[in-house]
This record gives C-alpha cells, sequence and structure tokens, in this order.
C-alpha cells in the first residue's frame, strides 16, 4: 500500500495546502530515500521524507499512510520526527525598521546601512 507524497505531506499538516506541497516537489523541496520527489511519488512506511518549508529542514519517516487530512494529534502520530531542533528566536536576524513616514533612505543613508550590512558597493 502506498500514498502520493504531496498528499501525504499535506494529511500530516508538514505544509497548509496540497498545492503548497506539490508546489514544494516541483520545486525540489522534497526528497524520499535521499531522492529529488515529484508530486505523484510513492511512499510507504518506513520510508525517509526531507521536506524544507519555512525556512528549516524537516526530516520525517513515515509511519502511517494517511491521504485524507486529520487533526493534529493523529498526524503527529503518522511520522517520526527526525528533524534537528529550530533555532533559538534570539538568533533570527532582525530586520531593519524605519520610522513612519520616513520615506526612502538617501543615499548617504543607503551606503551606511550597506557599510553596517558588511555589503561591497
Amino acid at each position: 500500500m502506498s500514498a502520493r507524497v504531496d498528499a501525504w505531506i499535506w494529511a500530516v499538516r508538514l505544509t497548509k495546502t496540497r498545492s503548497q506541497a506539490a508546489a514544494a516537489c516541483r520545486a525540489g523541496h522534497v526528497k524520499v530515500n535521499g531522492e529529488r520527489a515529484k508530486p505523484a511519488q510513492s511512499v510507504k512506511p518506513g520510508d525517509e521524507v526531507r521536506l524544507y518549508v519555512a525556512g528549516r529542514e524537516r526530516i520525517v519517516e513515515v509511519k502511517e499512510l494517511l491521504t485524507k487530512r486529520v487533526g493534529p494529534p493523529a498526524a503527529a502520530e503518522a511520522y517520526v520526527d527526525n528533524s534537528p531542533p529550530p533555532p533559538p528566536r534570539e538568533h533570527v536576524a532582525l530586520a531593519a525598521v524605519r520610522d513612519r513616514g520616513a520615506g526612502r533612505p538617501t543615499k548617504r543613508e543607503r551606503r551606511e546601512l550597506d557599510e553596517l550590512r558588511g555589503r561591497q558597493t
């Protein structure tokens, strides 16, 4: 017995929609047992699925096949999560914020920002 990889990723709630799961497959962000997966590729219990989504890599092992979306507790029982832990929130880079109504940065301000960021002009 097997299930489509895009439907399984969606059913176990690794992506919000099935179309997002299929798009991730087409973009090469999904690998099944180390091989790049197309949306219709089959998965079976014991397969390793690697998915790069939302800026982090998820590594899961298929325990149970699902083709319909289920609640979070049931979805969590359908796979074994071997993913590395997400980075702590302190280490996530903050975006620069400009004051509201300040307009676009001047050429001088842009150069100073680039210098702070370590970019070469």
